[in-house]
Parts: C-alpha cells; sequence; structure tokens
C-alpha cells in the first residue's frame, strides 16, 4: 500500500538483507566462493538475530557477537548441551568482514544510515611461519606411500608447488615432457566443480618443470598416459559460462582402488586424507596437506631462485607474497646466500 501512495519504507530485516545480498553475490563470484559466504551468513544470522531490523544492529552488539566467536560463548546448537568451541582469530576476522560486506550494501543501497562494521578493527593474528619437510621426512613420507601413483602425486606437489586442486585437475593434454613444461589450466574445488585456477595470475600459467618432476611424471606415464579421455565441465570467471575440457587425468583413483569403484580423478579431500596417512606411517611430526606447497617454495629459496620466478610458478600475482610468508624463513639462511655469492661473485668483486 504504501507503494501505492508513492511512499516506499527502506527497512529490512537481517534475513531479507542476507537472502537479497546473497542472491546478487551470486552473479560475482565463483560456486565455492559462494558455498563459503552462505556458511558464514547461516552461523552469523541467528547471533545477530534473523527477525530483527538491520537498521536497528549496533556496533556495540557486533563487538559482544566477535567476543562469544571467539571464546566459545555461542548460541547452542539444537539437542547440544554445552557451547561449540570457540573459532580461531583468521576464521572470526573472516565472518565479521565478510558480514561487514553485506551490511556496507545494505548501507548503499539505503536500508541503514551507517555500516554499523565501521571503525570495527580485525583482530590481531600471528603470522603463520611455513614449516616445510626436511629432506629426510619427504623421502621418509615418499616411502610410506603404499601405491605408485601416491609416491609420484606427492612428489610432483613437492617439486612443482601446485594447490592441491590443480594437481588432482591436471591431465596429460597439459603437460609436455620434452619442453619440459606443465600448463595449469583448471583447479578441482570442494564443491566438486571444475573452475579456472584460484587467481588471475595463475590462470594457464606455464610451470617449468624440474628434471625430477619430469622424472616422477615419466613414471607415471606407465600408469594412466593411455588411459581413457573425458570431456569435462569448466566453469569461467564470468557468470553462467563454461568452457569443455578434454582430459586424461594425470592421477586417477582407479588404478589404485582394488575394486574400481572410484571416480577417475580425486577429490581435493581425499588428498588431504592421503597426506596425513602417509605422515602418520612415516612416524612424522604432523603438517596440514598444503605444507608441500611451502615445502617447494622454501627449497627453492634455499636453492637460491629468485623470488619473482618462485611466484609466477606458484600463481601468485607478483613477488609480494613470496616475502611476506618466507621472509623471516629466509633470514635464517643468510649463510647459505654468503656461501652463494661466494661462488658466484668472488671472480667480479674487485
Amino acid at each position: 500500500n504504501l507503494k501505492k501512495c508513492g511512499v516506499e519504507s527502506k527497512e529490512i530485516t537481517v534475513l531479507e538483507l542476507a537472502r537479497k545480498w546473497l542472491e546478487l553475490k551470486k552473479l560475482e563470484i565463483s560456486t565455492n566462493a559462494l558455498g563459503r559466504y552462505h556458511s558464514i551468513i547461516r552461523n552469523m544470522l541467528p547471533r545477530i538475530g534473523e527477525s530483527r531490523l538491520a537498521s536497528s544492529v549496533s556496533q556495540e552488539d557486533l563487538l559482544f557477537i566477535r567476543k562469544d566467536l571467539l571464546t566459545g560463548n555461542q548460541i547452542l546448537k539444537k539437542g547440544h548441551k554445552t557451547p561449540v568451541k570457540g573459532r580461531t582469530v583468521p576464521t572470526v576476522n573472516n565472518y565479521m568482514g565478510i558480514t561487514s560486506v553485506m551490511f556496507q550494501f545494505a548501507a548503499d543501497s539505503g536500508y541503514i544510515k551507517a555500516n554499523p562494521f565501521s571503525g570495527i578493527s580485525p583482530l590481531k593474528k600471528s603470522r603463520t611461519e611455513p614449516d616445510p619437510l626436511t629432506r629426510d621426512e619427504f623421502v621418509r613420507m615418499i616411502d610410506a606411500c603404499k601405491h605408485q601413483q601416491l609416491k609420484n602425486m606427492w612428489s610432483l606437489a613437492v617439486y612443482t608447488g601446485v594447490r592441491h586442486g590443480e594437481l588432482v585437475a591436471l591431465a596429460w593434454e597439459d603437460i609436455d615432457l620434452q619442453a619440459g613444461t606443465m600448463i595449469i589450466r583448471r583447479n578441482h574445488t570442494l564443491t566438486k566443480e571444475f573452475t579456472l585456477p584460484k587467481t588471475n595470475a595463475g590462470t594457464d600459467r606455464v610451470i617449468n618443470l624440474i628434471q625430477p618432476a619430469i622424472n616422477v611424471l615419466k613414471n607415471q606415464a606407465e600408469l594412466t598416459r593411455l588411459g581413457k579421455q573425458y570431456e569435462i565441465e569448466v566453469k569461467l570467471r564470468e557468470y553462467g559460462r563454461s568452457e569443455k575440457h578434454p582430459c586424461t587425468f594425470v592421477f586417477n583413483p582407479q588404478i589404485v582402488t582394488r575394486y574400481g569403484r572410484a571416480g577417475h580423478y580425486y577429490a581435493v579431500g581425499s588428498v588431504n586424507q592421503i597426506w596425513e596417512s602417509a605422515m602418520r606411517r612415516a612416524g612424522i611430526r604432523y603438517r596440514k596437506a598444503y605444507q608441500s606447497r611451502h615445502t617447494y617454495a622454501c627449497w627453492s629459496l634455499t636453492a637460491g631462485a629468485n623470488p619473482n620466478f618462485i611466484a609466477k610458478q606458484m600463481g601468485h600475482s607478483d613477488a609480494q607474497m613470496v616475502y611476506r610468508v618466507y621472509g623471516s624463513w629466509m633470514a635464517e639462511n643468510n649463510q647459505d646466500q654468503v656461501i652463494i655469492l661466494n661462488q658466484k661473485l668472488s671472480d667480479f668483486a674487485p
């Protein structure tokens, strides 16, 4: 009736705001990212209050919500008698950051006068240091893998630094063993979709293979190079668009399983489980599977590789990520750098 009279109320509940914002966000981000957004908003809605007007949410409310997320004094789930464990600082910052974007949308659209998140700074967090495998640990882990394909998979991961979604999506059509190159054309996500690599910098990037990586791929070729070619759909960044890729997958789980009930490529989650099993059998101190990527970067830096080259190989837009993540670790290898300079610059020094 207000609309008919030319008077429209801009008031909106938090639940209505969330639905509208997520529906519009669908056009901008990948399905994988949208799933994370849905999960975060689903957790935040009961804390903020679904039926509350968005204009009634204050900064004080949000600060208490942040405190509860961090300490664990959270809303109890149905059937639970004890609170859920508190979340980590990076997770809490992520929850607050995503929800802040939603309320900024409300402010820009005229639903609220100002974003209540304005002035709330992210919680400070300690930087996680890379924890690469030593050469001895790497050898022990590879020896602990029960099948040759699994040995090849983790060897290639460490020798190239690829993301695990890129590793399982790798096809023989992307590899030129004569030229010693491997092109990263796609990524497999936790939502079981094939997409373009994570960042624009990583799109169709060419990885220059070191000899150990070439040897691993030659070994793997005996297992899967003559396998069946599949046509898969790869989602593009533009909403609603996709393209077909012919793929003979480098790593095929069907050759590992006894009864052949597996699919023709690995899921990202299963790759993490394979890593953890190998670590336990090898008796190695636990690290997350992502350390395979850190191991490549740390080993390359120790060998004297240019950080810009490493960043390009790993799919970063520039070397800032390498300096930021590995800067303090690199300082521990100053003496190694002096030895390299003595070997390479002693003849040029006046």
